[in-house]
């Protein structure tokens, strides 16, 4: 976690502050676009032809792809996943049916590696004028800025089939300000921590999955380096309900470098185990410690409820580059087709934080990219616990609209996580609009405040009001 704990550190005081689960595109639409589209011409214009019937709505459509297992609670689009998602795997059992229009253009969709991609710059107006935060990824108030330029690399496996073993891997290259939130210490972050360059660039994904089909309903295992495992929201653009993160996510921690064992039980029951390198650090690093990951999911028959509890990165607790301990809960509750709610709560703390609370004349060392701990007291340190609850409602207007309300309250008790012990709430009001399949627009009105102290504007105000949005143009 670079940027979210150094913004009140001398290096990083003009700095822009710093994502849960990744949800990769694959995981969005049961039904896709056929390959029975009439295309000629050159590249260019295969692909001009691709996205002029996108948006005139005469792409051809085909029935949904087979799906082993319980069905999707969702439609997706115009929602960012059709099923209740967990992390650190592929969704077992639900098939890779997306076609891309730069696959389709090269004749290529039919084949089961596939490039994709998009571009996402972001907009916002606010009443801070030195900085968003902890309101990211809009972090910068007043500007227009290219968030994040993606490109993937992927081979799914096949785990609607359950006889053969199958493979696949993942790259995701990243440019744009939303390094600042994806990278981890030894994965080129002398970018940010030394230079503290407006723009970079990451790999945020990048993997291999072993998929077993004869263990029990499926097993996967993911090495490599990959998203956080629990959490609503997601670093990649197009998997979030909203433009803007919740403080929560601006906390928590991003990446994980590691081994990751997904068991499917049944339809219903699926467990996870895994050891990584700790959050957000390189194994190579001095940071890494070996830590733990251990979740729960469950799923009623209806697919109306989902519960996701995970432990996340456990160890010694020791202060050492962001070597939090997460414990982490969500809840999916579905009313109607249309209608959602989305919830999540959590509980975080390390141990031995360096005290830089007023009391102290020379605190203990902090390294750079992370913060101490206002211990209130005399001490050199002490344990730093932040707690949060988030909530999102969910309704599907049409198949190109949804409307989203996001209300959460977090406490950072001392300070560790965003620089100030106070507690926070947000509440946002979004709206996602579809362009065909391939274009989004994600406008919102966000308002937020601090409760203890002046935590906005680099601790000039107490509250912050932003209307902002992006747009997401795949290709």
């Amino acid at each position: 976690m670079i940027s979210k704990l150094a913004w009140r550190s001398s290096a990083f005081k003009a700095a822009l502050i710093c994502g849960a689960i990744c949800f990769p595109l694959h995981a969005q639409t049961p039904s896709a676009p056929a390959p029975s589209l009439t295309l000629d011409g050159a590249f260019v214009h295969r692909l001009y032809q691709f996205y002029r019937a996108d948006w005139a709505g005469t792409l051809p459509s085909s029935p949904a792809p087979e799906k082993r297992g319980l069905p999707s609670p969702l439609d997706s689009p115009p929602f960012p996943s059709s099923d209740w998602s967990y992390g650190g795997s592929p969704d077992l059992g639900a098939p890779d049916g997306n076609i891309y229009p730069v696959m389709t253009a090269l004749r290529a969709d039919s084949r089961r590696a596939k490039f994709y991609g998009w571009l996402a710059p972001g907009l916002d107006f606010s009443t801070s004028s030195h900085t968003n935060a902890p309101e990211v990824y809009d972090a910068t108030p007043n500007r227009l800025e290219l968030d994040q330029a993606i490109v993937i690399y992927e081979r799914l496996p096949d785990t609607v089939q359950a006889k053969n073993f199958d493979y696949g891997f993942h790259f995701t290259g990243l440019f744009g300000t939303d390094y600042r939130y994806t990278l981890a210490k030894g994965y080129f972050s002398k970018q940010l921590l030394k230079y503290n360059r407006q723009y970079g660039a990451d790999v945020p994904l990048e993997y291999l999955d072993f998929y077993y089909p004869s263990v029990a309903k499926g097993m996967n295992i993911r090495i490599g380096r990959f998203i956080s495992v629990p959490g609503i929201e997601a670093q990649l653009a197009p998997n979030n309900y909203i433009y803007s993160h919740s403080i929560l996510y601006f906390i928590d921690p991003f990446t994980d470098t590691g081994l990751m064992t997904t068991l499917k039980l049944n339809d219903q029951w699926l467990l996870q185990a895994g050891i990584t390198a700790g959050h957000d650090v390189a194994p190579w690093t001095s940071d890494a410690k070996p830590s733990g990951t251990a979740c729960i999911d469950y799923t009623t028959k209806d697919t109306d409820d989902n519960f996701y509890v995970c432990a996340n990165g456990i160890n010694s607790a020791k202060f050492t580059y962001d070597n939090v301990q997460q414990y982490d809960a969500t809840w999916y509750h579905r009313f109607s087709k249309t209608w959602h709610v989305a919830s999540e709560a959590w509980f975080m703390y390390e141990r031995d934080v360096p005290n830089v609370g007023p009391q102290i004349l020379h605190p203990a060392y902090v390294q750079s990219g992370v913060n101490g701990a206002d211990c209130y007291g005399l001490v050199e340190r002490c344990t730093a616990p932040e707690y949060a609850i988030e909530n999102y409602v969910e309704h599907e207007v049409n198949s190109k609209l949804i409307l989203s309300f996001r209300s959460e309250l977090v406490d950072d008790k001392k300070g560790q996580r965003t620089g100030y012990a106070t507690k926070y709430s947000e509440n946002t009001l979004s709206a996602t609009r579809y362009i065909g399949s391939t274009i989004m627009i994600r406008p919102e009105l966000r308002f937020e405040h601090s409760y203890d102290v002046r935590a906005y504007d680099d601790g000039r105000d107490r509250g912050q009001f932003t209307v902002a949005s992006d747009l997401i143009y795949r290709f």
